[in-house]
């Protein structure tokens, strides 16, 4: 359905696709809802912070991003603003979720992820409006040289052999040299490279935690074969390709870019920023891919991560700043962090001393250190690619590591009005940490929108 709310005709599917798709056509996927089907506005708010929703809309449907946040509340954003000029920039882009929405209402965005894997995820979606035949066609052709090529085991991190049956490896792999042997740099090859990433977990038996960490040692109901995931997922897309092609305008840029810096962002171009950075929770994003960069051969193992992605993301869990590797002290001293040093300090202070009564020891100190002094480089870097009265909403949550209680958002908030920004607010969206029974502290958290006004 276009954003106007007129119902989309389905388009005939020429000779050339119906003969590409053929060998797709007794796997259909399951029919997206239209693309500006909604919640209402109350659910937009409850969800604005997670991607449940999305994964019943084309295109973000495509790969499930454990940071993405919900597509309709971005569009509910934009058209609350008709009328008004809306240049929208979203410098944590992950997996495209704001530039898709934007090309939707046909609103000029621009993207910025760091993590380089996910954003070649982030590129290919955007590659929604590609030739559907060629896509299909492409498909077709990696699964007959499949059929052809030997599985290479040996190739495999100890990993993914745990995660697959042979037989799914077996299949995987053959189709993983396939599209390979494929890719000649065309938005049509990207998206069935894209294909295959997508059906990595679906194929795997390992089971996987609340936010796409893998644990080989839980296992799930054992998976459909893999060369049924494949072509469900390839006819998904086909289909996803066509509903979003009627509807949206490709009018996005997504550049692999450090939000710290915003170096391809031009002066005062963003008249609004809708986006959600990294929360200090230790979370870590680099380990979340960790299954298909491992299976694609981008790296070997764990330890590969430090320098492949961690190094160019903002510090927001321990394994980015292990003991010894930054002086917390000198970084909490910066001029940057002024408006919040003191306080900064002493909460760093106080990590210092409880991390050598931990088992883990973890570097809480050094990570809260270091997250702040790159959110401040954001905001400073913000200041200068937003117009003159331009909105910044960064959807947050504050932090308790190790117990001890980390003021997110008011930090955040004066650190945005330091950088020359004149004020902010707080929407709370909804308590956090009173779900699990287990958490080994009860500090009351919440999760919600920070508003900034330029």
């Amino acid at each position: 359905m276009h954003p106007s709310g007129t119902k989309l005709a389905r388009r005939p599917r020429p000779a050339v696709l119906e003969n590409a798709l053929q060998i797709l056509l007794p796997f259909l996927a399951t029919e997206p809802e239209p693309a500006n089907t909604s919640a209402s506005e109350g659910e937009n708010t409850k969800n604005s912070s997670t991607f449940i929703d999305n994964m019943r809309l084309p295109v973000h449907r495509w790969f499930r991003y454990s940071a993405g946040f919900s597509a309709e509340w971005v569009k509910q954003e934009i058209r609350s603003r008709q009328g008004k000029p809306v240049r929208l920039l979203d410098p944590f882009a992950g997996s495209a979720t704001t530039c898709l929405a934007a090309d939707e209402l046909g609103v000029p965005s621009i993207g910025l992820e760091a993590h380089p894997f996910v954003c070649r995820v982030a590129a290919a979606k955007l590659n929604y409006h590609a030739s559907v035949e060629r896509f299909a066609g492409l498909a077709s052709e990696a699964f007959k040289r499949a059929t052809g090529l030997t599985a290479n085991h040996e190739a495999h991190s100890t990993l993914i052999l745990k995660c697959y049956g042979r037989e799914n490896l077996d299949m995987l792999d053959r189709f993983r040299q396939a599209v390979a042997q494929l890719q000649d740099g065309t938005p049509e090859a990207g998206l069935l490279w894209l294909a295959l990433v997508s059906s990595l977990r679906s194929a795997s038996a390992a089971g996987t935690a609340p936010w796409q960490y893998v644990l080989p040692g839980r296992r799930k109901t054992i998976p459909a074969g893999s060369e049924l995931i494949l072509r469900k997922t390839i006819e998904m897309i086909a289909t996803d390709m066509r509903v979003m092609t009627a509807a949206a305008q490709p009018l996005a840029r997504l550049n692999n870019d450090d939000a710290r810096t915003c170096s391809t962002v031009p002066d005062g171009w963003a008249t609004l920023v809708l986006t959600s950075p990294p929360y200090a929770n230790n979370y870590d994003y680099a380990d979340a891919t960790r299954l298909e960069m491992s299976f694609l051969g981008e790296i070997s193992g764990w330890g590969d991560l430090q320098e492949t992605i961690r190094t160019h993301l903002v510090r927001s869990c321990s394994q980015h700043v292990p003991p010894k590797s930054v002086d917390w002290e000198k970084i909490a001293a910066d001029p940057v962090l002024a408006p919040i040093a003191t306080e900064l300090q002493n909460v760093c202070s106080q990590l210092t001393a409880v991390r050598m009564e931990r088992g883990g020891k973890k570097t809480y100190n050094n990570m809260i250190a270091c997250y702040f002094h790159d959110l401040a480089r954001v905001w400073h870097s913000l200041r200068r690619c937003t117009a003159g009265g331009a909105e910044v909403c960064f959807v947050i949550g504050d932090s308790a590591p190790y117990g001890i209680y980390v003021p997110v958002v008011d930090w955040l908030g004066r650190l945005a009005t330091a950088a020359g920004f004149k004020s902010w607010r707080f929407d709370k969206l909804r308590d956090r940490n009173v779900k699990w029974k287990n958490r080994k502290h009860r500090v009351p958290l919440c999760e919600g929108r920070l508003w900034v006004q330029g």
